[in-house]
This record gives C-alpha cells, sequence and structure tokens, in this order.
C-alpha cells in the first residue's frame, strides 16, 4: 500500500464524507477513535459503514484502540463488511503489542489490510516485529500521541527523530512501503507542511497523514520526484541498460546496483504520480 496522501475525516459526519473524498486524497480515513466522543461511537460505526457500502473511494476506517469498549464491534462491523465483498483498509491505533495486532488482522478474515498507527514509545520500540506481522501493509507514525507520553513537542524535530528512523528501518526490513508520517497541526501553514513533508521525506517517509482538505495537494507534490530527479534517473537507468552489469559513471559519479535500484524507484514514483511514462 503505497498511499501518500491519508486524509481524516470524523466518522461521526458523514456530510463530510463525500467532500473528503472530492478532496483528491489516495485514501480517506474515516475516523471512529479521537474524533469520535463515546456516545456516538455506535451511530458513528453505522454511517461509516453504509457509507463504504456505496462508494467506490478508496478508504480506511481508524477503528478504536484494542482494550477499549468499542474495539470489538468496531472489528466486527468491519469484518463483516469486508466477508461481502467491500474493499477496505483499516488503521490500528495504539498499535504496540505484535500479538494483539495478529489477532487484529485474524479477526478481519482473509485478505485484511492494516496499517498500524504507532503512537506509543512501546509501539515504536516494537516497530520491527509489528512490520512483520501478516497483513501489515504499512506502519505510520502518530506524533501527538507520542510526543504527550515522552514530554516533548511533536513539532520538535530532533526530539522525534530517533522514533522516525525506526519506523523507517522497521518498515524496509519487512519490505513494506516507506511509513506515514504523523499530523501538521496548523493547516493554515502551508510553508510548515511543505517543510514537514520535505523533511520526512528525505528520512525515507513515504506517506502523510492529513487533517484539512487544504493540506493534500501540497502534500501530494511535495513527495512527488521533481523533474530533476526524474532526468537523472532516466539517465541512471539508460546508462545502467546500455553498460550491462558492473559499476559506471552518470554525471561524473559512480553508478553500481544500489543507485540503479534507487533511480528505477523514483521512475516508478513519477509514473504513478503522473499515469504516464516519465
Amino acid at each position: 500500500m503505497d498511499a501518500r496522501t491519508l486524509l481524516f475525516v470524523p466518522g461521526d459526519r458523514p456530510d463530510r464524507f463525500d467532500k473528503a473524498a472530492a478532496a483528491g486524497a489516495d485514501l480517506v480515513v474515516l475516523d471512529l477513535e479521537d474524533a469520535v466522543a463515546p456516545d456516538a461511537k455506535d451511530r458513528a460505526r453505522d454511517d461509516v459503514v453504509s457509507w463504504l457500502r456505496t462508494t467506490t473511494t478508496a478508504a480506511a476506517v481508524r477503528v478504536n484502540a484494542h482494550g477499549t469498549p468499542w474495539h470489538d464491534a468496531d472489528l466486527a462491523a468491519l469484518s463483516e463488511l469486508l466477508a461481502s465483498g467491500v474493499a477496505c483498509t483499516v488503521m490500528l491505533p495504539k498499535a504496540q503489542d505484535p500479538a494483539a495486532v495478529a489477532a487484529t488482522v485474524a479477526s478481519l478474515g482473509d485478505g485484511a489490510r492494516v496499517v498500524a498507527l504507532l503512537e506509543t514509545a512501546r509501539g515504536v520500540l516494537r516497530a520491527e516485529p509489528i512490520a512483520a506481522v501478516p497483513g501489515v501493509v504499512r506502519l505510520a507514525l502518530g506524533t501527538y500521541d507520542l510526543a504527550t507520553e515522552l514530554g516533548v513537542d511533536p513539532e520538535d524535530v530532533a526530539a522525534m527523530a530517533s522514533a522516525r528512523g525506526a519506523l523507517v528501518l522497521a518498515s524496509a526490513a519487512a519490505g513494506l512501503a516507506g511509513p506515514v508520517d504523523g499530523v501538521t497541526g496548523d493547516v493554515r501553514d502551508a510553508d510548515r507542511l511543505v517543510a514537514d513533508v520535505r523533511r520526512a521525506a528525505a528520512l525515507g517517509f513515504a506517506g502523510k497523514l492529513c487533517i484539512h482538505p487544504a493540506q493534500v495537494a501540497p502534500t501530494a507534490a511535495t513527495f512527488a520526484p521533481d523533474a530533476t530527479e526524474v532526468a537523472w534517473a532516466q539517465r541512471v537507468v539508460t546508462a545502467a541498460e546500455a553498460a550491462g552489469d558492473g559499476v559506471l559513471l552518470v554525471d561524473g559519479r559512480m553508478v553500481d546496483l544500489p543507485v540503479v535500484d534507487r533511480a528505477r524507484r523514483i521512475l516508478t514514483s513519477s509514473t504513478t504520480e503522473t499515469g504516464g511514462t516519465p
């Protein structure tokens, strides 16, 4: 699962579901957890399931965390939905126990796709075994909850660096796409958003949680390789295909197999973004 933009919408606001779908995010995340008050959980679940049965939008549902009063009911409803043939990814918050993550996947049935949201110190420290659970298709970082537990500012780059690095390494070791970074809280600060995405991409992240439709387009554009990167990647791949095996020089720099692989990934990413050949 290689979505770059994951847009949250409150699960108790069905009037916003279609608007979120129209925002152009790769994945609309219908939130049954933090965005919904306890007395609205059951109604929100029903609204989310009803909408998912009628939409063609790529969607996920953030269920309530393991151990909460609503977790089992959320999974039961989504399991029934998946069994009926409706495609839906499940986002599991507070993921920190590989066994509990595996139990969630199992309860959803065959073909379940789970994004594990790591937002506790224990979850980050167990990123590698969580990423290796069959059915987990992506890791995501919950910066605000994690920062609260750590007693740091979620926007402090240095304070969150080790957690971000842990998710990148765990994702790569499990063969998953680059992880999904946490939210940028100020929806009015476009410059901060772009800087956050650039920093995350430089670390190996490949997606971002968005909390407002206005964040979707700039996030997608910032993650996409620019024309200079695509041109370099094309030169590298062309030179490698002409030379065959071995080390070669491109633009005066040594190019070996890992560099060629990176160039091919850039071209694939560009093709995915544009829908054509770069």
